[in-house]
């Protein structure tokens, strides 16, 4: 594990950086999320008072920030989502599907953030009506789960979505008929039409001249659609892949792992190149490192895991079809998501066990200006 935090990189130069690089554009949601992540686990901010049983020592135990940018709470917030998932998820064999883009309309969607949600219309769309096609009178439904993600390995803004998809949907009458082809020719144009036809209607009017132009050259340029790539994901690994997809919808685009170095101006880190896989090691400015952070700062309230067909709602078949995991597996990873636990597993030893060999109790917890207590 790296021993650079990006937590204490933001400790140390965040102030700072507002004050230099007055040009940047940052929204009112990363001060908010930047706040949180210098304060996360700060017990002037709060914390949980415990007690032994048996010696009377005291136990305080912060709070977390439970902000989806932070490294510490975002990880409890990626299992969580990912546990959503799994319940919902159909025992099926899944695709996994990922929608790319012409890098030359990564702009529009960083400049204007509202239609980050066109990748998610765009994207189901293109899925539920070739299922549709498939037989209209069915009208086959499969389970979608969409996740966005808004960076590439190197830190840069590159919007694209992956989406797990059932192989095969529930119909009218059918419970579910299997579909192992899906014809990804016609799904790359479906995507990159109905992508297109979104941002046309979506961007606001002093952008549509120049969209216009750029609309016709990508037509040109695209003339096979939009780059979908998708690889059929088994029933054991179905679990492993939705881990992968959620793994940062709950913390910064890069993992603290990945730091090689940090000297207080200066930040190295490495990153696996897509093209090819090979390592690349790459030294920038820490304002330039914070600056490539903060801006996929999701914004406010913002869903970056969504739903569609059989996965948005309750079908007329759903209680006929087997799920992923059965209840007893549900609560026993509900029990596991127990804060002691979660200690408990990812470093060995319980938190609520005293030196003494007795037990810490919950007594009180205290915030600013209030306090509430548990003990009778």
């Amino acid at each position: 594990m790296s021993e650079f935090t990006i937590k204490q990189i933001f400790i140390d130069n965040w102030d700072s950086f507002v004050t230099n690089c007055s040009d940047v554009n940052i929204r009112p949601v990363v001060f908010e999320e930047v706040n949180k992540i210098i304060n996360c686990g700060n017990p002037n901010f709060g914390y949980a008072l415990y007690v032994c049983e048996h010696c009377g020592k005291f136990l305080k135990v912060p709070f977390r920030c439970k902000s989806r940018f932070c490294n510490t709470c975002g990880v409890k917030y990626a299992q969580n989502r990912a546990l959503s998932m799994a319940k919902k998820a159909i025992r099926c064999k899944h695709r996994h599907i990922v929608f790319t883009m012409s890098d030359k309309l990564w702009l529009y969607f960083q400049k204007y953030r509202y239609l980050l949600n066109g990748l998610f219309e765009a994207s189901s769309s293109a899925i539920l009506s070739w299922f549709y096609e498939l037989n209209k009178s069915q009208n086959f439904k499969p389970g979608i789960m969409c996740t966005l993600h808004t960076f590439g390995r190197d830190l840069k803004w590159n919007p694209h979505l992956h989406m797990l998809c059932t192989e095969g949907g529930s119909g009218n009458t059918e419970v579910f008929r299997i579909v192992h082809h899906i014809n990804f020719k016609a799904l790359r144009f479906r995507w990159q039409k109905l992508l297109l036809d979104y941002l046309s209607i979506n961007l606001p009017t002093c952008e549509l001249p120049n969209f216009k132009k750029l609309k016709n050259e990508i037509y040109k340029e695209y003339n096979n659609g939009f780059y979908v790539y998708a690889k059929p994901d088994n029933i054991s690994s179905i679990k492993q892949t939705i881990n992968y997809v959620v793994r940062y919808t709950g913390r910064p685009a890069m993992a603290q792992s990945r730091i090689i170095n940090y000297d207080g101006k200066y930040v190295t880190f490495w990153y696996d190149r897509h093209e090819d896989g090979k390592r690349v090691v790459e030294t920038v400015h820490v304002y330039e490192f914070i600056k490539n952070l903060i801006k996929h700062i999701p914004d406010k309230n913002f869903k970056v895991v969504r739903y569609y067909g059989l996965y948005a709602r309750e079908h007329k078949h759903s209680n006929k079809i087997f799920k992923l995991l059965n209840q007893t597996q549900i609560e026993i990873r509900e029990h596991l998501r127990k804060w002691n636990l979660s200690i408990e597993l990812s470093f060995g030893y319980d938190p609520t066990n005293c030196d003494c060999g007795g037990h810490f109790i919950f007594l009180e917890l205290k915030v600013p200006s209030k306090l509430l207590s548990n003990v009778s």
